[in-house]
């Protein structure tokens, strides 16, 4: 078998021009998850992180419902069936979430963090070696600085400490499961089925997964007994996981899952922005660094002006 690139992780599926939306659906929907963070935290005093996770699928059920109603009633071409691997993208976003609550609490929020940003190294090992994707040097090149980029970002705060290792051995984990999330996701999306469908069917999975872990590991308040919290919640839920996987979703059906996995490093950046703007979290030399670098990754890694290949 030929060692073809795979359109995206090398090359873009059509003119560059018409890659606009779907980077603006990739940028926008990085920006909406990197407020998952503030809001985790401003939610946590009163409600758990497992119970934060479950709330932040479930909630967001019912726009996901009504976006894919709306969007295969404008677009009857799309399939309505179930595939594979949107139920594997269901099952991998579970473990995304799960593990990077367990690092969360295992170790340091910069070491669960450092490990996480590793995904996108796992995206194109996976399509390399599984798939038998060869990656572009341009690719390979962008994802460098922009982990370089990462660990400026955060490398500050990172520890070492032989007691929180099972923590950074889940945030490892939370890095593998989310590149398994962006692959599936990119074929469901190839398959035939729209953004809306995947994401929505996909959340249905995700949601009776953290169900079960809730009622398991869950050792905190379920519930909210404020309205700001609750506010919080819903935000968490429509913004960061209805906005922003739903817009990922959306930039997986024209962008490949290796460029497209770099959203984890702008979401990183957005996060640094918010918490600076939002809870006077200040930005050092450092961290304006590691997000230029983030940002020149990213612009080393886009798309080029091609033709779809065979």
């Amino acid at each position: 078998m030929s060692r073809t690139p795979l359109p995206g992780l090398v090359a873009s599926a059509g003119p560059a021009a018409d890659l606009g939306p779907a980077l603006a659906a990739l940028v926008v929907g990085a920006l909406a998850m990197g407020l998952s963070p503030v809001l985790v935290r401003f939610v946590s005093p009163e409600v758990g992180p497992f119970a934060s996770a479950f709330w932040r699928v479930a909630l967001a059920l019912p726009a996901l419902y009504g976006w894919m109603r709306w969007e295969e009633a404008r677009a009857p071409h799309l399939r309505r069936t179930l595939t594979p691997s949107v139920l594997l993208a269901g099952l991998a976003f579970s473990g995304d979430l799960l593990f990077w609550h367990l690092a969360i609490l295992g170790t340091t929020v910069a070491n669960a963090t450092f490990f996480a940003t590793t995904a996108p190294v796992f995206v194109v090992v996976f399509a390399w070696i599984g798939l038998d994707r060869r990656p572009a040097g341009r690719t390979l090149v962008g994802l460098l600085v922009c982990l370089v980029g990462g660990a400026t970002l955060v490398g500050q705060s990172v520890q070492v400490d032989p007691a929180r290792l099972a923590g950074d051995r889940d945030g490892v984990i939370t890095a593998l499961f989310f590149a398994l999330y962006f692959l599936t996701v990119e074929r469901a999306r190839a398959r035939g089925l729209g953004a809306a469908r995947v994401t929505f069917v996909a959340s249905c999975v995700t949601a009776l997964v953290l169900l079960g872990a809730v009622a398991v590991l869950e050792t905190r308040p379920v519930l909210p007994h404020s309205p700001g919290a609750a506010a919080g919640l819903l935000g968490l839920a429509l913004v960061s996981h209805a906005g922003g996987q739903g817009l990922l979703a959306v930039a997986l059906g024209r962008l490949p899952a290796g460029f497209s996995s770099l959203v984890i490093f702008l979401e990183a950046v957005a996060a640094a922005i918010l918490a600076w703007i939002l809870l006077g979290e200040a930005l050092g030399p450092l961290q304006v660094l590691g997000g230029g670098l983030i940002l020149a990754g990213i612009a080393v890694a886009r798309p080029r002006r091609t033709s779809r290949k065979a």
